[in-house]
């Protein structure tokens, strides 16, 4: 099963790219998914993304996620066909 479609919350993700520079190389435990937003636990608190400005990685995979393309709810995503890059 690809990363895509496999529930997110409590896995490890890392911010690589963002449209919002403070974004870039956050990394924690997501803790919340919404249609639009992750909530992720960080050594310094939690920090709320937008999915629509930042492309990251989830448990250290090499496969990088634009989050505009899964700007939808956690239950939507996970039966989603996403096309191949």
């Amino acid at each position: 099963m690809s990363i895509m479609h496999a529930p997110w919350l409590a896995r490890e993700i890392h911010v690589v790219e963002s449209r919002d520079p403070t974004l870039v190389g956050v990394t924690g435990m997501i803790v919340e998914e919404t249609r639009r937003t992750l909530r992720v636990r960080t050594p310094s608190g939690e920090v709320t993304l937008p999915k629509d400005v930042i492309t990251f990685t989830i448990d250290s995979e090499k496969d990088e996620i634009d989050g505009a393309a899964v700007t939808q709810r956690p239950e939507d995503r996970i039966n989603r066909r996403y096309r191949r890059n």
